[in-house]
């Protein structure tokens, strides 16, 4: 079964997102909270976003989080000890199986693929 929900990309929206969310795994509410953030902070506050999470043709979860900057990219950064952001992307790369960005003339959608069973039984009641 496929969530979607349409929110404002804004630091009190993180939480109620993971709430919304709350029947999938860790892995998949961490994700997707990590791409509304990359929203916040490098497209702006009070962003409209649509958040999908829904499962792949071979069982697989698939987040996806679209957004209307389309020039705003996530970039793969490695952050140092010391840095205070930048580990969000790392963090997904290391999480996922794969992402990536379907770039449109006027968003884009961020995504990225999770290897756990959609179908697993922390994901029902979604």
């Amino acid at each position: 079964m496929t969530v979607e929900l349409h929110l404002l990309a804004t630091p009190k929206a993180v939480p109620e997102l993971r709430h919304h969310l709350r029947h999938h795994d860790y892995d998949v509410r961490l994700c997707a909270t990590e791409l509304v953030t990359n929203v916040i902070d490098h497209v702006g506050e009070g962003t409209p976003v649509t958040v999908r999470v829904l499962a792949t043709p071979d069982g697989h979860t698939r987040i996806e989080v679209t957004d209307p900057d389309p020039r705003a990219l996530p970039l793969l950064l490695r952050a140092t000890a010391t840095d205070e952001h930048g580990r969000g992307m790392a963090l997904l790369d290391a999480l996922a199986r794969r992402w990536g960005v379907e770039q449109g003339a006027d968003r884009k959608t961020v995504w990225c693929e999770l290897e756990n069973d959609f179908n697993s039984p922390t994901a029902k009641g979604c």
